[in-house]
């Protein structure tokens, strides 16, 4: 064999061999960058991993230190309407970048997440729940949550966790697909001895008002007049004021003048802080609650 044609099949023959090294190594590579990169399949996301994520994220110091004042402003003490709720200091922003990484969990899982005892811990399953219930167009599915919802309402037990769920799944889903159930259903939740199924039935008229409705929340407010707690007063006096602001000030003046005068003073306070100096005035005189202790 020439020398020449020698030495080409053997630079052919390494250039073969060379090739095959790096097509072997680059995939011995890729495999191995497979594995480090490997995401857990939404079916594999459980509560209990989501649960330790946030307890873990809470042992520190700057997180411990917040508790007690966290424990006051909840009102978690002995007595108190929050009595024995545990929070464990995770800021609202910080709760819901957690959820979003959790928010395929099964029912099943946010179940065990909202018996938890840690406050936090149930705000994250109720806006994986949220963040299902808008992202999921499917009527049937919808309804699935929000009988989901509703089973587990005794779990939704502190102000914060009614307001940022109750409208959002309850209120869009009577709204939008059950229209002809909604007054008897917020009337029943409005009638319930449960403080937070009460202030359920008042937030979640938030949805109406966002529509330009005015019933739901009238109907709601006046059967809720005289409740006896705070927090449904400030609730009912918040739709109110939303009332006014987005639907009709008029359809908020008419039922102050009618109910002004018998309204808890912190509804009513609520009630008509967007209305001008004189009209407050007017409505302050009118009440009957207008007193030095208020």
């Amino acid at each position: 064999m020439p020398q020449k044609i020698k030495a080409k099949a053997k630079t052919t023959a390494k250039a073969k061999t060379t090739a095959k090294a790096k097509t072997t190594a680059k995939a011995k590579t890729t495999a191995k960058a497979s594995v480090k990169v490997k995401k857990v399949a939404p079916r594999d996301l459980k509560a209990v991993d989501l649960i330790a994520l946030m307890e873990k994220k809470a042992s520190s110091k700057f997180y411990r230190d917040k508790r007690p004042v966290l424990a006051r402003f909840f009102k978690t003490r002995k007595g108190e309407y929050a009595e024995g709720d545990v929070l464990i200091g995770l800021e609202v922003p910080l709760v819901r970048s957690f959820a979003k990484k959790y928010k395929t969990l099964k029912l099943s899982e946010i179940k065990k997440l909202l018996a938890h005892k840690v406050h936090e811990i149930r705000l994250a399953g109720l806006l994986i729940l949220v963040a299902q219930y808008e992202e999921n167009k499917d009527r049937e599915a919808r309804r699935k949550i929000v009988g989901f919802y509703l089973q587990n309402s005794a779990r939704v037990n502190n102000w914060d966790l009614v307001d940022l769920s109750a409208y959002k799944i309850l209120g869009d889903f009577l709204l939008n697909e059950a229209p002809q159930k909604s007054q008897a259903l917020l009337k029943k939740l409005a009638s319930s001895k449960n403080l937070w199924k009460r202030r359920i039935a008042m937030v979640s008229t938030f949805a109406f008002i966002k529509a330009g409705r005015k019933e739901e929340v009238l109907l709601i407010a006046k059967k809720l007049l005289k409740d006896g707690e705070d927090l449904i007063h400030k609730a009912s006096g918040w739709m109110l004021r939303e009332l006014g602001k987005r639907v009709d000030e008029a359809e908020l003046e008419k039922f102050l003048k009618i109910n002004g005068k018998d309204m808890p003073r912190v509804a009513l306070r609520y009630a008509i802080e967007k209305l001008d100096k004189v009209k407050k005035m007017y409505y302050y005189n009118l009440n009957k609650n207008n007193n030095k202790n208020n």
